[in-house]
């Protein structure tokens, strides 16, 4: 090393301008080569003679160089014919290495071959043929049952051996060497029948003595249906029972199949050798059929009866459908036979109930008054509820109410009459507000009036009830059973007592004149009447009291017939529709006679009423009972005629009303009606 680079070497200034000396002579050298182009491009062109013949190969230093530029073309083509050469070489080899591949594929198989479910891919025919024969030597098949359990069946029990008739060979020739490269994406699949053999009878027998083909511990697959009503639920989709039962013909193929690719395992289940349900629970037509059903018996309807309820659903209604898939209906015979049990259980008209009097001690009555259900018309309502599919709470529709539910429907307004003590009392809502003696049907003549709780059918003013041969003008007429009700008898003067023994009426109950104007101004139309006997409750002694109306209205005087009156008491009828007869004591059916009129003279004798012309009608009877006249008909009022009776509604049925064709609905006041005096 010299001195002085020893010097730059140690000496930190100068060693730090080295940097910048080389910076510019880099500098001065771009200068140079911006002027070498600069004087290039004023000169001739390189073609011209002697253009640049001393001048190139000259730079400014004055020493040879090469033309500016020259260098870099050469470096851009020079790697050309190498990149040539390597191509060539490369398709060279490939090509080489394709007709090598090629010759292999003289004698194995193309990638991608299968044969009878084996792939020998780049396998020979000896290869093969010893794969197979090696696999047929220790070949076990293994049936695979659908709860898991297997059976194995051996190759030795079914004499599996290998055959090679060619056709190996045959597939091989068949092969073009040059188009292996075609085959690595694209699988040959080959099924060559006499490579294996085995004994088709040992195979069957093997298969048929399996565990899982025993047909007695076989079960049979169930299809899927619709279950029977659950409470609570409805109807549901039962799902199918797929079962163990086998088809032999299936698992014999199946095994055939798998010996002949010497396939290690089969699976029943996966194969179909299981024989299915032909109904599943997602079947359409069950659904729907279980949906028709459940729009019926997810109904409740809950019927009320004052503080008792019934409650109507599916564990009943169930029954009564009809009809298969979504063509359900309703029976409707025994939609009836259940609201026939509902008027059973909660009619009360004609039910005897127990009644405390106002004597103190309880008797039973019954008849026409209390609840009862119109039939037909609460079956079609009901009927139509179901077929809405909504849950009600309701009341049926009646044909006939009480005033209350229970054993009293009577409620506390109503009319008591003590047939036995000649004596009515009435209670408007639980008060007592009136009392009178009466005069009811004449016992002798077979006019008893009838025990039993009725119900008031109208009220009217200034009616004249008509039979025949007599006619009685009333100021105040209250039917309440058949003809049978209360009113005014001007013609009498006494009540009470025994006169209803010998001289009653026709069944009628006769007031005194002021308390039939009190009863009529407090009752109404449905209003209870419940008429009793009550032994021991006898009155001897009748009461005076006036039948007529106040000073200033006469009353008519009751006149003898010309003929004997047969009218007989227009009695309601008994549950069934069979009129009731009047009876005496003793059960014997009463004769109608003629009204029972015992107007008296001065001193307390019994009038004998006289024909016109002032003859006497009739002695008196033996007995010492005067003959009874007829009262004359007044001017005015309308006249009541009496109909015949013997198929109202008293006897039961659902005809709209309890009162019978004489009186129309219990809904009627005010109206005419037949009447007896």
């Amino acid at each position: 090393m010299s001195e002085d680079q020893k010097k730059l070497q140690d000496s930190g200034p100068e060693h730090e301008k080295r940097p910048v000396r080389r910076s510019r002579s880099r500098e001065a050298a771009a200068a140079a080569r911006r002027a070498e182009k600069e004087r290039a491009a004023s000169e001739p062109a390189a073609g011209a003679p002697g253009a640049a013949a001393g001048e190139q190969g000259k730079g400014d230093s004055g020493f040879p160089q090469k033309p500016a530029g020259g260098s870099r073309e050469k470096s851009r083509t020079a790697w050309l014919p190498a990149l040539a050469g390597f191509v060539g070489v490369l398709l060279c080899a490939g090509i080489a290495f394709y007709v090598y591949a090629a010759q292999a594929y003289k004698t194995v198989f193309f990638p991608n071959t299968v044969i009878n479910g084996a792939d020998v891919s780049d396998r020979t025919v000896d290869e093969v043929k010893a794969a197979f024969s090696a696999g047929a030597d220790r070949y076990r098949l293994t049936v695979v049952a659908r709860d898991g359990s297997g059976e194995e069946i051996t190759g030795q029990d079914i004499g599996l051996h290998t055959v090679f008739d060619g056709g190996l060979e045959k597939i091989l020739e068949a092969q073009n060497p040059y188009r292996w490269v075609f085959h690595l994406r694209t699988p040959r699949v080959y099924q060559i029948g006499t490579m294996l053999k085995w004994d088709e009878e040992a195979l069957a027998r093997e298969v048929n003595g399996l565990e899982c083909m025993d047909e007695s511990a076989m079960v049979r697959p169930r299809d899927a249906y619709l279950s029977d009503y659950i409470e609570g639920r409805g109807y549901e989709v039962v799902p199918e029972e797929e079962g163990t039962a086998l088809k032999a013909d299936a698992v014999q193929t199946a095994a055939s199949a798998a010996v002949r690719s010497l396939d290690p395992e089969i699976s029943l289940e996966e194969l179909g050798c299981y024989e299915k349900p032909s109904v599943r629970s997602d079947d359409p037509g069950l659904a729907a059929e279980r949906d028709a059903r459940n729009r019926y018996v997810n109904v409740t309807v809950t019927y009320t009866f004052g503080d008792r309820t019934e409650v109507l659903n599916g564990s009943r209604t169930h029954e009564w459908l009809t009809g298969t898939g979504t063509d359900i209906a309703l029976d409707e015979a025994q939609i009836a036979e259940y609201v026939s049990e509902l008027a059973k259980t909660y009619n009360t008209a004609y039910k005897p109930r127990a009644f405390k009097t106002s004597y103190g001690p309880t008797v039973n009555v019954s008849g026409s008054y209390g609840w009862r259900i119109n039939q037909k018309e609460e079956a079609a309502q009901l009927k139509g509820i179901l077929e809405a599919g909504e849950s009600v709470t309701r009341e049926p529709v009646y044909s006939q109410t009480a005033a209350a539910h229970g054993d009293a429907d009577y409620g506390n307004t109503y009319a008591e009459v003590n047939l036995t003590a000649q004596h009515l009392l009435f209670y408007k809502d639980g008060n007592k507000i009136l009392e009178s003696d009466f005069v009811s049907g004449n016992v002798s003549k077979g006019h008893t009036t009838p025990a039993g709780l009725y119900s008031l059918t109208y009220k009217q003013r200034d009616a004249v009830l008509k039979g025949e041969g007599y006619a009685s003008p009333v100021k105040y007429w209250m039917p309440f059973n058949g003809g049978i009700g209360f009113h005014d008898a001007s013609w009498r003067s006494s009540f009470g007592g025994s006169i209803y023994k010998t001289g009653g009426s026709h069944g009628c109950v006769n007031m005194p004149y002021a308390a039939a104007k009190e009863l009529y101004e407090n009752v109404y139309a449905g209003m209870p009447v419940i008429c009793y006997n009550l032994p021991g409750t006898e009155s001897k002694a009748p009461t005076k009291a006036s039948g007529r109306p106040p000073a200033g209205g006469q009353a008519a005087k009751p006149t003898q017939p010309a003929t004997q009156p047969t009218q007989p008491n227009v009695p309601a009828t008994q549950p069934g529709g069979q009129a009731a007869q009047p009876t005496q004591p003793g059960g014997q059916a009463a004769q109608p006679t003629q009204p029972n009129v015992q107007p008296t003279q001065p001193g307390g004798q019994e009038t004998q009423p006289t024909q016109p012309g002032g003859q006497p009608t009739q002695p008196a009877q033996p007995g010492g009972q005067p003959p009874q006249p007829e009262p004359t008909q007044a001017a005015g009022g309308p006249e009541i005629t009496p109909v015949e009776n013997g198929t109202t509604a008293a006897g039961g049925g659902d005809s709209g009303g309890g009162y019978g064709p004489a009186f129309g609905s219990a809904q009627s006041t005010e109206g005419g009606g037949p009447g007896v005096s």
